[in-house]
């Protein structure tokens, strides 16, 4: 036997509205994209933070890397680390790092990058207070 069905008019949603709710959400989905890639070298930082790799950036050592637009790939960043464990494997406190037009200063004890200078401010810059250097 069939039942009749009652439905309420007020609670359904017109064409319009489904699809204005569809278009709200494909917009904020792509707000959220346009925010990931505005800022890719601080999701490659915390991915590489995520994975554990010990390695830290001093929140000097983040400004410079923003100012100067310095970035790195997870890939540099594992060389990075990986330079890191040798200078430590040789017993080095502080170390000058050099990879391709990078310089980073690095406290190899707290496994920490303390700044990074370009390959434009690398000219005629002293570096004092390290017991090391790793050329990456």
């Amino acid at each position: 036997m069939v039942q009749p069905v009652q439905l309420d008019p007020s609670s359904l949603n017109s064409v319009e509205q489904i699809q204005a709710q569809a278009q709200r959400q494909q917009i904020q989905q792509q707000a959220v994209q346009a925010a990931d890639a505005a800022h890719p070298f601080e999701s490659v930082l915390q991915t590489a933070v995520d994975r554990g790799t010990g390695l830290k950036f001093s929140a000097h050592a983040k400004e410079r890397l923003q100012t100067r637009n310095i970035t790195f790939t997870p890939g540099e960043l594992g060389r990075i680390q990986g330079a890191v464990e040798k200078a430590a494997s040789k017993g080095a406190r502080s170390s000058l790092l050099v990879m391709k037009d990078v310089a980073l200063i690095v406290s190899v004890t707290n496994r920490t990058v303390i700044t990074a200078v370009d390959g434009n401010s690398l000219k005629e810059n002293v570096f004092t207070n390290i017991d090391s250097a790793v050329i990456v």
